[in-house]
């Protein structure tokens, strides 16, 4: 759970899990699990509530299927569902698609966007910009400190010692906030979450909020040289802003495609099963047990688990990009968690 943070303190934790009042490890199922793994979990989930249904059922499945149409009417909606299914991919695919579709102009106008802000960051680094995402974000980073030393430099001989004070207590949570996020960024590759989750947990809204704050407070006891420092400061953790977000927005593009894929793939074999057991199983299919349990009850559970795996590959990933959204919600000084 997250600490309640005053108005005059400087430092906050330097994971994003740790910032919010989510339990941890719900944080690192919505976030940081591998999504197969969650596909996996979810359809255990759903084959084990399956056979205790049948388990503690009074009635054996058999009997039921003897009696009533009930499995049939049960797969034969999910061979519509699953059909169906096949219409959300177009649309994600339509989504990401309508990002790139656009007229000469405007291909020209994004790309004249896009150098106008590289220039910055070039001014910004003093060299040209890294093209990889995890490396333009770890030279942001370090930017960032050695902005931060350069102030805290600047202030070292100010006769305000609180001000000192403070600017040195900034520093370290700065640093230890970069060294963090660093961790991550090490041999991190674009296309899995291991490049946005760092950018996640370097906290650039409460740094530009605390220099901003601290250079307001304490105006009268700046000379020109530190003022120069706090700019430059300002300046540095304002950059990451863009950046996550423009970094962020191409993750959600890419995880849109795989998840349009991954649909696809898991909708050919679902829909094989769900029909074929619509047409070819009847009560006397599968005699006998396993385990104890009848044979038609494992049958039934395993095949209504794999029909519904499409279902729970979508579950997966939108978990996963409605809780990046709700965390990136804002650009700039505006703390919502």
């Amino acid at each position: 759970m997250s600490e309640t943070r005053t108005e005059d303190d400087l430092r906050a934790d330097s994971r994003l899990r740790n910032r919010t009042d989510v339990d941890k490890y719900l944080f690192w199922l919505l976030l940081s699990a591998n999504r197969w793994a969650v596909v996996g979990g979810l359809a255990l989930v759903v084959f084990t509530s399956f056979m205790l249904f049948g388990v503690f059922k009074p009635v054996l499945l058999e009997s039921m299927m003897e009696t009533s149409d009930m499995v049939e009417t049960v797969f034969s909606g999910l061979v519509g569902a699953i059909i169906t299914s096949t219409t959300l991919v177009v649309s994600i695919n339509q989504l990401v698609l309508s990002q790139e579709i656009g007229s000469l102009g405007t291909q020209r106008s994004r790309m004249d966007t896009t150098m106008d802000f590289y220039q910055n960051t070039d001014d910004l680094f003093g060299t040209v910009t890294p093209a990889d995402p995890a490396a333009f974000l770890q030279k942001l980073i370090d930017t960032s400190v050695d902005r931060a030393e350069q102030l805290e430099a600047a202030v070292a001989g100010t006769d305000d010692d609180d001000l000192r004070e403070r600017v040195n207590t900034y520093v370290a949570d700065l640093k230890d906030n970069a060294e963090a996020a660093s961790e991550d960024l090490d041999d991190a590759d674009f296309g899995s979450f291991t490049v946005v989750s760092p950018a996640l947990d370097f906290n650039y809204a409460q740094k530009m909020y605390d220099i901003r704050r601290l250079g307001e407070q304490h105006e009268e006891s700046l000379d020109d040289q530190q003022r120069t420092a706090f700019r430059e400061m300002l300046e540095a953790v304002t950059m990451f802003g863009p950046v996550r977000e423009y970094i962020k927005v191409l993750y959600i593009q890419w995880a849109l495609v795989k998840l349009s894929r991954a649909i696809l793939y898991a909708s050919i074999p679902a829909l094989i099963v769900a029909g074929g057991m619509v047409v070819f199983v009847d009560p006397n299919t599968f005699s006998g047990t396993v385990l104890g349990l009848e044979t038609t009850l494992w049958v039934v559970s395993a095949a209504f688990t794999l029909s519904v795996t499409p279902f729970l590959v979508f579950t997966a990933y939108v978990l996963r990009l409605a809780t990046l959204a709700k965390q990136t919600l804002t650009v700039g000084p505006l703390i919502l968690s």
